[in-house]
């Protein structure tokens, strides 16, 4: 079986767009003829699509640096040059992509089949057919395609499950787990033999939810020790929380205090203890469980619903499952990371200037040029997310300032269009 590798670097960069080309038509008997170069290809994007058939980013161990095919050169006779293929990068459902310095959330892989464009590629540039005019009709230049940046990012994979089992090392997760679901997880005597996320099916009464045995708790987790920051990236999702406590304390562990030091380390981390929860002790074929479970009830009280089970004996499921399945049902499906946009990292902190001659607007500056680089004209997803950038960058509300309105003329770079508020 491979490796679960649910953390991975992930180094990526669209293709870069093709040059521009310098050609003059050249014909038996056509005399002076004009320039004919064509366009250069755009490059590809590099598109992220979650695969149900992945189930760990151990492919990312072994490759980490992905990078879209560049556009090919435009070449004579108005010919613009292909078209650099988008690269589609796999990934398992769930995964959450970071960018690595910043930490924020790009992308969240939450659902099967999603495709995300993660980084477009450049525009190709204008071959010389372009920059003839009447008084320059033989240009000896081109532009060059936009060349892309490379990012770093970090792929985090979470679980994708309604009901998360949390509790101590050994408490019977992966028992129970076997015991409501088809799932056969790897079950033994001993501390954090679940070193993965074990996910299976239930069903009740016509109700179908995802249940996930996650690797087992220490105290100090959300500091990172033991297996900490493992096992809370799994329960971050989670709808409802499933608290397996051992009411028998047959290891020497006290019911009571087990139950508050997890709760402790949910707090610490994203107040996940804030989850609905409910308590399964388990064990009580053995002889002190009925002791262990009367400390919980008087500890806990109503704050949660409290059910005595036996993994090992396969009882007190059905109620369990009752109340596991009306929680569910009235609990709304979490929402998905927001996502932030890639922006090119020349507008952070980068000036641009703003000249006006009558009611034209003139946008200059390095930041310009990229950003006009990033968009894909053809693409109303990329168009929409050229307005929110400027609108972020601050460039919507310097033109305001400057006196653009509605229907105003707005020039960046090789791209005129009406200003929008």
């Amino acid at each position: 079986m491979a490796a679960f590798v649910d953390r991975a670097p992930f180094i990526a960069k669209a293709g870069n767009g093709g040059n521009g080309c310098v050609s003059f038509h050249r014909e038996k008997f056509v005399q002076n003829g004009g320039p004919d170069g064509g366009d250069g290809g755009r490059g590809g994007d590099l598109v992220l699509l979650a695969d149900e058939n992945m189930h760990t980013l151990l492919d990312f161990r072994f490759r980490s640096k992905y990078e879209a095919e560049a556009g090919a050169d435009g070449s004579s006779g108005r010919c613009t040059g292909k078209r650099g293929a988008d690269l589609i990068v796999k990934v398992p459902v769930g995964t959450v992509v970071r960018e690595k310095e910043s930490g924020v959330v790009v992308a969240d892989m939450y659902e099967a089949g999603r495709r995300k464009v993660l980084l477009r590629g450049g525009r190709g540039g204008w071959g010389n057919m372009h920059f003839a005019t009447p008084t320059r009709q033989a240009p000896n230049f081109a532009k060059p395609g936009i060349k892309t940046e490379r990012h770093e990012f970090i792929l985090e994979l979470k679980s994708i499950a309604d009901v998360g089992l949390v509790g101590f090392p050994n408490v019977g997760k992966s028992t129970i787990l076997s015991v409501v679901t088809a799932a056969k997880p790897k079950i033994g005597n001993y501390h954090f033999t679940t070193l993965t996320p074990n996910l299976g099916i239930a069903s009740r009464h016509g109700q179908d939810f995802i249940m996930a045995d996650i690797p087992g708790l220490v105290e100090g987790a959300s500091e990172g020790a033991g297996l900490g920051h493992d096992f809370l990236r799994h329960v971050e999702r989670t709808r409802l929380l499933l608290h397996v406590i051992d009411a028998s304390g047959i290891e020497g562990r006290d019911p009571v205090e087990d139950f508050e030091q997890i709760m402790t380390e949910l707090q610490k981390y994203g107040e996940l203890a804030d989850k609905p929860q409910i308590i399964a002790a388990n064990k009580m074929d053995i002889p002190d469980g009925e002791t262990g479970l009367e400390m919980l009830r008087d500890h806990i009280g109503d704050r949660y619903p409290i059910f005595p089970v036996s993994a090992a004996a396969h009882k007190g499921f059905d109620a369990l499952m009752d109340c596991i399945a009306d929680t569910l049902a009235e609990i709304p499906v979490p929402p998905p990371f927001t996502e932030e946009e890639v922006m090119p990292e020349i507008l952070e902190g980068a000036g641009y200037e703003i000249e006006r001659e009558g009611n034209t607007f003139f946008v200059t500056g390095p930041a310009v040029t990229q950003l006009i680089g990033s968009v894909n004209l053809d693409d109303e997803e990329s168009l929409n997310w050229f307005h929110r950038t400027m609108r972020r960058a601050g460039i919507i509300e310097a033109l305001r300032n400057a006196g653009a309105q509605e229907g105003s003329t707005v020039c960046m770079d090789d791209m005129e269009f009406d200003f929008v508020d």
